[in-house]
Protein backbone atom coordinates (compact mmCIF):
# COMPACT_ATOMS: atom_id res chain seq x y z
CA UNK A 1 0.00 0.00 0.00
CA UNK A 2 2.81 2.44 0.89
CA UNK A 3 4.47 1.56 -2.41
CA UNK A 4 1.29 2.37 -4.32
CA UNK A 5 0.83 5.61 -2.41
CA UNK A 6 4.49 6.48 -2.94
CA UNK A 7 4.24 5.84 -6.64
CA UNK A 8 1.14 8.00 -6.81
CA UNK A 9 2.86 10.80 -4.95
CA UNK A 10 5.91 10.65 -7.22
CA UNK A 11 3.65 10.66 -10.28
CA UNK A 12 1.75 13.70 -8.91
CA UNK A 13 5.02 15.57 -8.23
CA UNK A 14 6.36 14.86 -11.70
CA UNK A 15 3.11 15.95 -13.33
CA UNK A 16 2.92 19.07 -11.18
CA UNK A 17 6.54 19.96 -11.96
CA UNK A 18 5.95 19.64 -15.70
CA UNK A 19 2.82 21.78 -15.45
CA UNK A 20 4.67 24.42 -13.43
CA UNK A 21 7.63 24.44 -15.80
CA UNK A 22 5.38 24.80 -18.82
CA UNK A 23 3.37 27.58 -17.19
CA UNK A 24 6.51 29.58 -16.40
CA UNK A 25 8.15 29.13 -19.79
CA UNK A 26 8.11 32.27 -21.92
CA UNK A 27 8.24 32.62 -25.71
CA UNK A 28 11.78 32.92 -27.05
CA UNK A 29 11.21 36.49 -28.23
CA UNK A 30 10.04 37.54 -24.77
CA UNK A 31 13.00 35.84 -23.11
CA UNK A 32 15.40 37.64 -25.47
CA UNK A 33 13.69 40.99 -24.83
CA UNK A 34 14.01 40.45 -21.09
CA UNK A 35 17.67 39.46 -21.44
CA UNK A 36 18.38 42.55 -23.57
CA UNK A 37 16.62 44.71 -20.99
CA UNK A 38 18.70 43.27 -18.14
CA UNK A 39 21.94 43.75 -20.10
CA UNK A 40 21.00 47.34 -20.89
CA UNK A 41 20.19 47.96 -17.22
CA UNK A 42 23.57 46.64 -16.17
CA UNK A 43 25.48 48.59 -18.84
CA UNK A 44 23.72 51.82 -17.86
CA UNK A 45 24.44 51.12 -14.20
CA UNK A 46 28.09 50.46 -15.03
CA UNK A 47 28.39 53.84 -16.72
CA UNK A 48 26.89 55.56 -13.70
CA UNK A 49 29.16 53.65 -11.33
CA UNK A 50 32.29 54.58 -13.31
CA UNK A 51 31.31 58.26 -13.38
CA UNK A 52 30.55 58.38 -9.64
CA UNK A 53 33.14 55.93 -8.25
CA UNK A 54 35.80 55.57 -10.92
CA UNK A 55 36.83 52.52 -12.89
CA UNK A 56 38.88 50.89 -10.10
CA UNK A 57 36.05 51.01 -7.58
CA UNK A 58 33.40 49.81 -10.00
CA UNK A 59 32.66 46.13 -9.32
CA UNK A 60 29.94 43.62 -10.10
CA UNK A 61 28.51 44.41 -6.66
CA UNK A 62 28.40 48.20 -7.18
CA UNK A 63 26.86 47.77 -10.62
CA UNK A 64 24.23 45.30 -9.42
CA UNK A 65 23.29 47.64 -6.57
CA UNK A 66 23.12 50.61 -8.96
CA UNK A 67 20.87 48.62 -11.31
CA UNK A 68 18.68 47.31 -8.49
CA UNK A 69 19.50 43.72 -9.42
CA UNK A 70 21.27 40.88 -7.66
CA UNK A 71 24.99 40.37 -8.16
CA UNK A 72 24.17 36.91 -9.49
CA UNK A 73 22.35 38.50 -12.44
CA UNK A 74 25.44 40.56 -13.27
CA UNK A 75 27.63 37.45 -13.07
CA UNK A 76 25.18 35.50 -15.26
CA UNK A 77 25.33 38.04 -18.10
CA UNK A 78 28.95 39.22 -17.93
CA UNK A 79 30.86 36.52 -15.98
CA UNK A 80 33.44 38.90 -14.49
CA UNK A 81 34.25 42.54 -13.81
CA UNK A 82 36.54 42.64 -16.84
CA UNK A 83 33.80 41.18 -19.01
CA UNK A 84 31.30 43.75 -17.76
CA UNK A 85 33.65 46.70 -18.25
CA UNK A 86 34.76 45.52 -21.69
CA UNK A 87 31.15 45.27 -22.85
CA UNK A 88 30.44 48.71 -21.41
CA UNK A 89 33.28 50.17 -23.47
CA UNK A 90 32.08 48.27 -26.55
CA UNK A 91 28.57 49.64 -26.07
CA UNK A 92 29.96 53.17 -25.67
CA UNK A 93 31.98 52.84 -28.87
CA UNK A 94 28.98 51.44 -30.74
CA UNK A 95 26.99 54.54 -29.82
CA UNK A 96 29.90 56.71 -31.03
CA UNK A 97 30.11 54.66 -34.24
CA UNK A 98 26.38 54.94 -34.87
CA UNK A 99 26.43 58.69 -34.20
CA UNK A 100 29.09 59.62 -36.76
CA UNK A 101 27.75 57.23 -39.39
CA UNK A 102 24.26 58.70 -39.11
CA UNK A 103 25.55 62.26 -39.36
CA UNK A 104 27.80 61.32 -42.27
CA UNK A 105 24.89 59.72 -44.14
CA UNK A 106 22.78 62.84 -43.58
CA UNK A 107 25.51 65.05 -45.08
CA UNK A 108 24.99 63.77 -48.61
CA UNK A 109 27.71 63.19 -51.20
CA UNK A 110 29.64 66.48 -50.95
CA UNK A 111 33.02 65.64 -49.32
CA UNK A 112 33.29 69.09 -47.67
CA UNK A 113 29.88 68.66 -46.06
CA UNK A 114 30.96 65.17 -45.00
CA UNK A 115 34.14 66.43 -43.30
CA UNK A 116 32.15 69.08 -41.47
CA UNK A 117 29.57 66.49 -40.44
CA UNK A 118 32.33 64.29 -39.02
CA UNK A 119 33.63 67.24 -36.99
CA UNK A 120 30.16 68.03 -35.65
CA UNK A 121 29.63 64.37 -34.82
CA UNK A 122 32.72 64.34 -32.62
CA UNK A 123 31.20 67.05 -30.41
CA UNK A 124 27.62 65.80 -30.29
CA UNK A 125 26.18 65.67 -26.73
CA UNK A 126 25.68 61.90 -26.88
CA UNK A 127 29.41 61.22 -27.28
CA UNK A 128 31.03 64.36 -25.87
CA UNK A 129 29.01 65.28 -22.78
CA UNK A 130 30.67 65.36 -19.33
CA UNK A 131 29.64 61.81 -18.38
CA UNK A 132 30.62 60.45 -21.78
CA UNK A 133 34.04 62.09 -21.60
CA UNK A 134 34.56 60.73 -18.08
CA UNK A 135 33.97 57.23 -19.45
CA UNK A 136 36.30 57.68 -22.41
CA UNK A 137 39.21 58.91 -20.33
CA UNK A 138 38.65 56.34 -17.58
CA UNK A 139 38.97 53.50 -20.08
CA UNK A 140 41.80 55.04 -22.11
CA UNK A 141 43.83 55.43 -18.93
CA UNK A 142 43.69 51.66 -18.44
CA UNK A 143 44.42 50.54 -22.00
CA UNK A 144 48.07 49.87 -21.21
CA UNK A 145 47.07 47.34 -18.57
CA UNK A 146 43.92 45.88 -20.15
CA UNK A 147 44.44 44.62 -23.70
CA UNK A 148 40.70 44.14 -24.21
CA UNK A 149 40.19 47.91 -23.93
CA UNK A 150 43.09 48.64 -26.28
CA UNK A 151 41.78 46.19 -28.88
CA UNK A 152 38.33 47.78 -28.87
CA UNK A 153 39.74 51.30 -29.13
CA UNK A 154 41.95 50.31 -32.03
CA UNK A 155 39.08 48.61 -33.88
CA UNK A 156 36.68 51.55 -33.69
CA UNK A 157 39.30 54.30 -34.02
CA UNK A 158 40.70 52.79 -37.21
CA UNK A 159 37.22 52.63 -38.74
CA UNK A 160 36.67 56.32 -37.98
CA UNK A 161 40.16 57.32 -39.12
CA UNK A 162 39.84 55.44 -42.42
CA UNK A 163 36.47 57.04 -43.13
CA UNK A 164 37.86 60.53 -42.50
CA UNK A 165 40.94 59.87 -44.61
CA UNK A 166 38.81 58.61 -47.50
CA UNK A 167 36.64 61.73 -47.39
CA UNK A 168 39.66 64.04 -47.28
CA UNK A 169 41.20 62.16 -50.21
CA UNK A 170 38.07 62.88 -52.25
CA UNK A 171 38.08 66.50 -51.14
CA UNK A 172 41.72 66.88 -52.21
CA UNK A 173 41.56 64.64 -55.27
CA UNK A 174 43.88 66.91 -57.25
CA UNK A 175 46.57 66.89 -54.54
CA UNK A 176 49.03 64.10 -53.69
CA UNK A 177 47.54 61.24 -51.67
CA UNK A 178 49.54 62.29 -48.62
CA UNK A 179 47.66 65.61 -48.47
CA UNK A 180 44.36 63.94 -47.66
CA UNK A 181 45.97 61.85 -44.92
CA UNK A 182 47.68 64.91 -43.41
CA UNK A 183 44.52 67.02 -43.33
CA UNK A 184 42.54 64.15 -41.85
CA UNK A 185 45.12 63.49 -39.16
CA UNK A 186 45.45 67.20 -38.26
CA UNK A 187 41.69 67.43 -37.79
CA UNK A 188 41.62 64.28 -35.66
CA UNK A 189 44.47 65.56 -33.49
CA UNK A 190 42.72 68.88 -32.92
CA UNK A 191 39.40 67.25 -32.02
CA UNK A 192 41.23 64.90 -29.64
CA UNK A 193 42.82 67.93 -28.01
CA UNK A 194 39.47 69.61 -27.54
CA UNK A 195 38.02 66.45 -26.02
CA UNK A 196 40.81 66.56 -23.43
CA UNK A 197 40.22 70.25 -22.79
CA UNK A 198 36.47 69.71 -22.42
CA UNK A 199 37.13 66.89 -19.95
CA UNK A 200 39.77 68.60 -17.84
CA UNK A 201 38.70 72.24 -18.13
CA UNK A 202 34.97 72.23 -18.90
CA UNK A 203 34.57 75.84 -17.74
CA UNK A 204 36.92 77.20 -20.39
CA UNK A 205 35.19 75.96 -23.53
CA UNK A 206 32.10 74.25 -24.90
CA UNK A 207 31.46 71.70 -27.66
CA UNK A 208 30.05 74.49 -29.87
CA UNK A 209 33.22 76.56 -29.45
CA UNK A 210 35.29 73.45 -30.21
CA UNK A 211 33.37 72.88 -33.44
CA UNK A 212 33.82 76.52 -34.46
CA UNK A 213 37.55 76.40 -33.72
CA UNK A 214 37.99 73.19 -35.71
CA UNK A 215 36.11 74.75 -38.62
CA UNK A 216 38.50 77.72 -38.53
CA UNK A 217 41.41 75.27 -38.72
CA UNK A 218 39.74 73.55 -41.67
CA UNK A 219 39.35 76.91 -43.42
CA UNK A 220 43.07 77.59 -42.92
CA UNK A 221 43.97 74.17 -44.29
CA UNK A 222 41.57 74.51 -47.22
CA UNK A 223 41.43 78.24 -48.05
CA UNK A 224 39.65 77.53 -51.32
CA UNK A 225 36.65 76.38 -49.27
CA UNK A 226 36.87 79.00 -46.51
CA UNK A 227 33.78 80.93 -47.63
CA UNK A 228 31.65 77.78 -47.32
CA UNK A 229 33.22 76.59 -44.06
CA UNK A 230 33.09 79.84 -42.10
CA UNK A 231 29.51 80.66 -43.14
CA UNK A 232 28.34 77.58 -41.22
Amino acid sequence: MRAIVGQGARHWKRANRVTTDLSTQRPRKERKENADKRRAQLLDATRRSIVSKGLAKTTLATVAAEAGLSQGVAVFYFKSKTGLLTETLRDHYQKYDQNWKQMLAAAGDDPLEQVMAMIRADFAPAVCGPESLALWFAFWGEEKYTPQYAALSTEFDIAHRDAMRAICARLLAAAPASAGIEVSDWIENVTDGYWQKLHLFPDTTTPDLAVAATFRLLARLLPEYADRILVD
